[in-house]
């Protein structure tokens, strides 16, 4: 079930200095987990900005022993060990420069179908309550996956509406597998799993949920999906960290707005203000930025192929037509798929956007309308 590779890789992540980054400059340098183990300690001198200290304790034969430990406890609890240099990481995750280097995993999760992170406090009000009800309501026919923390509140909330409208929902926990925190939700982790649904953590089975593993399990929660929502959150609330990683990925943040005397509203208040998150203003106008409003009608139903050369440019309706044919599609792979830059792309966008022929929304992805 494990490779040598897996056993190299905890070992190495395990030991003091070696966080995600230069974990991953590691391997890449490598080219395995294993000969970073074995030839870092003796070719350091070489490595840019990899000093003595930093790698003074690879090779400690403790940690090949903690990691052949670990590996018995994911094989005994049927644990998936995704590692970032195999690119077994869920995509977008696997795009943040500071992504886990290993991320274990329990339960199925389908990387094809659209990610929404949703995020709030764990007091949450009953007007938090009433929009996350509301959301899954209008987006019961969709095909998404939830993303959340699996804490309390408005966690909670989004992962058990989930299952109610039977969307797959993804928790990102903040400690090991060895245990569920908080045991509140213990019951709803096994539920999650039995309708199909998903468990990640970085975190190995020794790691408890000491109060930075949060903010960490954050930019998780951030990195997975194009879109995060913030439902409510007070200033300096866990949730405006999530929203400052989504920022940071060039993701898109939208964040309920609420009156300016209610606490567990100010930090999404203040997010808009400062022009980090875009308000929620209606659940149609939300639901249309996520792209979840495509109608899948065949294109000359749309737009008789007479209209549109009559209306569009050559590159306008190359462009139309590509993205046509594959709704959602991102700038990146727009690009490569008509061979143009996507600088070159953008304004042409901008052009289709102004005809009311094309939409963009969250992820710099697009589709026609």
């Amino acid at each position: 079930m494990y490779s040598e590779e897996h056993l190299y890789a905890i070992a190495l992540r395990e030991c003091n200095l070696i966080g995600d980054i230069n974990f991953y400059k590691l391997v890449r340098i490598f080219g395995s987990a294993k000969n970073a183990w074995e030839k870092t300690p003796k070719e350091y001198k070489n490595l840019d900005g990899i000093g003595k200290k930093i790698v003074s304790d690879i090779g400690n034969p403790e940690h090949l022993k903690f990691a052949e430990k670990e590996l018995k406890f994911c094989e005994a609890n049927n644990i998936r060990i995704n590692l970032r240099h195999l690119n077994e990481l869920p995509k977008l995750l696997n795009e943040c420069d500071d992504a886990p280097a290993i991320l274990y995993q329990k339960g199925n999760f389908d990387d094809s179908k659209p990610k929404i992170s949703i995020v709030g406090t764990r007091n949450m009000t009953s007007y938090g309550k009433q929009f996350i009800h509301d959301f899954f309501e209008e987006t019961k026919s969709c095909q998404y996956v939830s993303v959340s923390g699996l804490a309390l509140g408005v966690d909670k909330e989004v992962h058990e509406q989930s299952i109610h409208y039977q969307i797959p929902t993804t928790a990102v926990l903040a400690h090991g597998f060895h245990l569920l925190y908080p045991a509140k939700n213990k019951k709803l982790s096994e539920k999650i799993l039995e309708e199909g649904g998903t468990l990640f953590t970085e975190f190995n089975s020794s790691r408890k949920p000491d109060r930075e593993n949060f903010i960490q399990r954050n930019r998780v929660v951030a990195g997975i999906s194009p879109s995060t929502i913030v439902v409510e959150t007070a200033f300096g609330g866990g949730s405006i960290s999530t929203a400052t990683f989504a920022n940071t990925y060039n993701r898109e943040v939208f964040a309920l707005p609420g009156k300016i005397t209610d606490k567990q509203s100010q930090g999404c208040n203040h997010l808009i203000f400062q022009h980090k998150a875009s308000p929620i203003s209606t659940m149609k106008d939300l639901i249309d930025s996520l792209g979840f409003n495509k109608a899948k009608v065949k294109t000359e139903e749309l737009f008789p192929s007479s209209e549109i050369s009559i209306q569009l440019t050559e590159s306008q309706e190359l462009i139309f037509k590509t993205i046509f044919n594959n709704p959602q599609i991102s700038l990146d792979d727009l690009a490569e798929k008509i061979d143009l830059s996507s600088h070159k792309i953008l304004p042409i966008i901008l052009e289709l956007e102004l005809l009311g022929k094309v939409k963009s929304f969250s992820g710099r992805q697009f589709v026609t309308i």
